[in-house]
């Protein structure tokens, strides 16, 4: 009996054992990963940086007289990979220092809540293909195993538990008793009100662009051909003029999301100590962190689910060339058998490649101002977003109306319109009254101070 059918039998005799190892695939790999993301961090981080990082803990020196003589007397290095557990270690046995006038019950449940979160957000993630295995009818086992909830309203799921997270934060700055950890939870809710509508902007043009919520359909109608012309490509959503806009602006929305740099203000550690998370120690202190290392990674599992075809390696429609080039079909059919048995391997490349983003912005570019952040969300990602799903709307109408070609020409139409528009509103902007007027500043020579200088000396004398 193969998986598919065992999995199959399991599913009517036993729901609640097939529920039980679909949670244990999701939630056990996070676990595992999350100390290796650390690691990936720290190494990326110093070699972007030009700096060593962690590159001695693990190392293992074999004896000179070790039996097996090849490795007798020498090194192997791990290249810090250790480095991730023996913190884990030193923060599992550290003092648990709790600060006397707190609020204790919400003190210690706001760990939990940012924690929580992270894990439930990946419950309608879809990590290999849920549809029929390749040149086959028969469904494979992975329609059994993912996603381990198959909600109707997948994406506003994500967005629900997504802004969860925000509880944790602000519910550390509340009990902890300390200025600064509050001013970092007022941080985290004002960031999250402002990020979140963009956020969801973004998504509701994926939605209105494939008619459903759920992210495993998404994925599979980025299967089609791409712009329904070129037939050997799959149609990524990041490939579309509206994809690209939804996806830069889902991409900057999800790094406000975790509260990473650039948009790491809840804890700014040259304004506000360390933020929401100052007065937390030992394994308190770890499970923030974890938190915020798992959400990254999941929140980059809904990006690749999204925008940039899920589970498929890449985007090239494998059974169509077989079926278009019969010369070569053995081998594109390898290929899509490949695709569709090592999607999971895929899907957690495309999700280490995200955190890999998030670790590259931390190391390139500075924390903006807190102005500068809330600006950002509100007078360009909202309004971008807004006018990419008004851009998206126009393109279904048309299409359904007058084919491909109405459209594209009724997308070319609202973009220069809305383009316009935009320039108009920038130029009368710059054109009104300045905040102070403009002064100008000319150094002179210390030597000869100007006449009026001179007559204030003179008269001071």
């Amino acid at each position: 009996m193969d998986v598919g059918h065992w999995l199959e039998g399991l599913g009517q005799s036993n729901p609640v054992a097939l529920a039980a190892i679909r949670v244990v695939l999701l939630v056990l790999p996070i676990l595992v990963l999350v100390p290796g993301l650390i690691w990936l961090e720290r190494r990326l981080l110093s070699w972007m940086q030009d700096r060593i990082g962690p590159n001695r803990t693990g190392t293992v020196t074999f004896p000179s007289n070790f039996p097996l003589k090849f490795l007798a007397g020498k090194k192997v290095r791990t290249f810090g990979l250790l480095q991730p557990i023996a913190d884990g270690v030193k923060l599992f046995l550290k003092e648990d220092v709790t600060p006397s006038a707190i609020d204790k019950l919400v003190y210690f449940l706001a760990p939990f809540l940012a924690l929580f979160p992270a894990f439930a957000l990946g419950a309608t993630l879809p990590w290999a293909s849920t549809g029929f295995m390749p040149f086959t009818s028969i469904p494979g086992p992975y329609s059994l195993l993912t996603p381990v909830a198959n909600v109707e309203i997948g994406i506003l799921y994500v967005l629900a538990i997504s802004s969860l997270g925000a509880y944790g934060l602000v519910l550390a700055g509340y009990a902890s008793n300390n200025k600064y950890s509050l001013m970092g939870g007022i941080r985290a809710s004002a960031q999250l009100i402002s990020y979140e509508l963009g956020m969801g902007v973004s998504l509701a043009c994926v939605a209105l662009a494939t008619g459903s919520l759920k992210m495993p359909d998404m994925v599979m109608q980025q299967e089609a051909a791409l712009w329904g012309v070129a037939e050997h490509i799959q149609n990524w959503f990041v490939f579309t003029p509206w994809g690209l806009v939804s996806a830069i602006v889902f991409l900057i929305c999800l790094v406000a999301e975790t509260n990473r740099a650039p948009f790491d203000l809840p804890e700014a550690e040259n304004e506000l100590i360390a933020g929401y998370h100052t007065e937390y120690s030992s394994m308190k202190f770890a499970v923030f962190f974890m938190g915020e290392y798992a959400a990254m990674f999941l929140l980059s599992g809904v990006f690749a689910a999204v925008f940039l075809g899920g589970y498929n390696l890449v985007p090239v429609r494998w059974e169509h060339l077989a079926d278009t080039y019969p010369a070569m079909a053995g081998f594109y059919g390898a290929m899509a058998k490949l695709n569709y048995w090592l999607g999971p391997l895929w899907f957690l490349g495309k999700c280490a490649g995200g955190v890999a983003f998030f670790i590259w912005l931390r190391a390139t570019l500075p924390r903006l101002r807190y102005d500068q952040l809330m600006s950002l969300g509100w007078k360009t990602l909202l309004p971008l977003a807004v006018a990419n799903f008004i851009v998206v709307a126009l393109y279904i109408v048309f299409t359904s109306l007058y084919g491909p070609a109405g459209g594209w020409g009724a997308w070319g139409g609202a973009t220069l319109v809305l383009v316009l528009l935009y320039l108009n509103i920038a130029a009368a902007t710059r054109k009104g009254p300045l905040a102070s007027p403009p002064r100008r500043i000319a150094l002179v020579d210390g030597t000869e101070a100007p006449a009026s200088l001179r007559e204030r000396e003179q008269v001071k004398t």
